[in-house]
């Protein structure tokens, strides 16, 4: 049988748009289905967009809940992964199943091609009969308008530029979210600057509940918090709103290493941040640790609401557009599908629906 060349082929079954841990989860699937598909990325490495986050950067989840289908992550039990090793892991993921890649290849359009997809990369114009999007719903950092109207001498980065405290200048440091990103990295800056932290901190799960009763609460996470059960939908909506409940830091790690907390940053008063009780407070950096948006505007056709900018999915089936299908999402399913132990689960339901040809649509 003659070997083909991924980089020279242009007509797939299916093409998946994100070699992350969604992207290959589902590819993984759709090899074990005997799917013609391949995989799309922009990166230079499979796991580049691990590496080029904050150097001290560890998963809050244990080791035996960081595999992907098929592979289990290679540490000992109850291990917390560095994003090096997660990025490796997911290098020798693709390797193991020979999953067909296609890197440093941006894709710049998707549109509809009866009775598929047209895709026009940096590289190419590929056709597929479905599509995979596999990019997350976070590519673009999340910072406030007013930000522009702080002084020029103050420096400012948003948490995915944030790599350690030498990468910021000499002085006192605003982190603005409390969410777990935002309070992991200003305990690190505490130990070597004067250090705030702005927002209410969210919901602190105890570090028993991982320490004591983990799997209880991996089931509980993966079964019950669901979009299926009630108190999954509302979980689902306070996530989306506020952000994801603090995970092996709390507020007692904030003071026991000298961070201050102050309010929330609402606006801008001769240059410097102002809070909402009125005060300004004056820093040297500010770390804008506010979160993502997403960002579709790439795809030609109307597959996201009005409201925020997120994918109208059934389980990651596209409502609007039949082929198309969307994994990675933050609470897809449950909510573990936003975590690398939780999104197989997600990737295999696509790929059987993929299966069946789209006859049915998914029970939400």
């Amino acid at each position: 049988m003659k070997t083909i060349n991924v980089n020279e082929k242009a007509n797939w079954g299916t093409i998946i748009i994100g070699a992350g841990q969604a992207g290959l989860a589902t590819g993984y699937h759709l090899l074990k289905a005997g799917e013609d598909f391949v995989i799309i990325d922009a990166a230079e490495n499979i796991g580049d967009s691990w590496r080029k986050r904050w150097d001290s950067l560890r998963l809050f989840t244990p080791s035996q809940y960081d595999g992907l289908p098929g592979f289990s992550f290679p540490a000992a039990r109850d291990i917390m992964p560095s994003k090096t090793e997660i990025a490796d892991y997911l290098e020798k993921y693709s390797e193991k199943f020979n999953l067909p890649v296609r890197l440093e290849e941006k894709v710049i359009h998707l549109s509809r091609k009866q009775p598929g997809f047209e895709i026009t990369t940096t590289k190419d114009i590929l056709k597929c009969d479905k599509v995979i999007v596999a990019t997350g719903t976070n590519p673009l950092p999340r910072i406030p308008e007013f930000a522009k109207d702080l002084d020029e001498n103050i420096h400012q980065i948003h948490s995915s530029q944030y790599l350690n405290p030498d990468s910021l200048p000499k002085g006192s440091v605003l982190v603005v979210g409390a969410g777990t990103s935002g309070v992991e990295i200003a305990i690190e800056l505490a130990k070597s600057r004067h250090t705030l932290i702005s927002g209410h901190p969210t919901f602190h799960i105890p570090d028993p509940v991982f320490r004591y009763a983990e799997r209880l609460y991996w089931w509980f996470a993966s079964n019950i918090l669901t979009v299926n059960t009630p108190i999954g939908r509302k979980t689902k909506k306070s996530i989306v709103k506020g952000g994801g409940p603090l995970i092996n830091v709390s507020v007692k790690n904030l003071i026991a290493a000298g961070v201050k907390q102050v309010p929330r940053v609402t606006g801008v008063e001769s240059g410097q941040p102002k809070l909402e009780d009125g005060r300004m407070v004056k820093v040297s950096s500010i770390v804008w640790a506010t979160g993502y948006k997403p960002d579709f505007s790439w795809i030609g056709l109307k597959v996201t609401d009005e409201k925020n900018g997120w994918p109208m999915t059934k389980r990651g089936v596209s409502i609007e557009v039949k082929g198309m299908y969307f994994i990675g999402m933050l609470f897809q399913y449950g909510l573990t599908s936003g975590l690398i132990g939780g999104v197989g689960r997600d990737a295999a339901f696509i790929v059987k629906h993929i299966n069946q040809h789209n006859n049915y649509q998914p029970k939400s």
